[in-house]
């Protein structure tokens, strides 16, 4: 079973739309599980302070190292891969979401105001990833990406396997257009080849469209695609 492990200040957000549709019924299956961490709780003083303000000046505020230790080191199994989501992390990609499906166990810190004490993910071993090139107000939305990206790779957890093996960013490639019935719709049909029954002729053309697509739209993965 794969076990996820996320570290929030906003335990109440989760599992939020992971408890629905095929990852919902995964999850009562017993194919993955979840534990929140409520970071709050590992402050040791009164108000339970769990940031501050950075040395040398600047705005904004920092979960504090000794907080967040406190946290993981309660919470984490040794040898157990930790990942904060970060603006300026290793990107997030179909590749990755491969890899660390591909673990038992995994934990996700959602950082705050302007980050964490850079001591905590230095001698935690902490990896940081990035879904975009852009700033969230927290990484719980993140982390839900990084998980819905990772739960679905999950044997048993879609139900048909090959659904993932055909997807957009497998190969390199975006995926080709889809069609269901109506055959006819606003006056606009079906492409004729998918009426044909030929499936290599199929075959053919959703290929020939990705590749299109890809090269339109994504310059970059299709630089990639034809080196592969």
């Amino acid at each position: 079973m794969f076990q996820a492990q996320i570290f929030t200040l906003y335990p109440e957000i989760f599992p939020g739309p992971l408890a629905k549709g095929l990852y919902g019924k995964a999850l009562k299956n017993k194919l993955w599980n979840l534990n929140v961490i409520n970071i709050r709780d590992a402050a040791t003083d009164k108000h339970k302070t769990v940031d501050d303000t950075p040395y040398g000046g600047g705005t904004g505020m920092l979960l504090k190292a000794d907080v967040l230790a406190n946290s993981i080191d309660k919470n984490v199994k040794k040898g157990d891969k930790i990942f904060y989501l970060s603006p300026k992390g290793k990107k997030f990609d179909q590749k990755l979401a491969q890899d660390i499906s591909k673990k038992k166990s995994i934990s996700l810190i959602c950082g705050h105001f302007e980050g964490v004490d850079e001591r905590v993910l230095t001698t935690r071993n902490i990896e940081e990833i990035s879904i975009g090139d852009y700033v969230l107000s927290g990484g719980e939305t993140a982390a839900l990406v990084v998980l819905d990206s990772i739960l679905r790779l999950l044997p048993g957890v879609l139900g048909n396997n090959k659904s993932s093996i055909e997807e957009t960013f497998e190969n390199s490639l975006l995926e080709y257009p889809q069609y269901t019935k109506p055959q006819i719709w606003e006056k606009k049909t079906v492409p004729e080849v998918l009426l044909s029954g030929d499936h290599s002729k199929i075959k053919d053309w959703r290929l020939s469209q990705s590749e299109a697509i890809t090269r339109d739209r994504r310059p970059d993965l299709w630089q990639k695609y034809k080196k592969d």
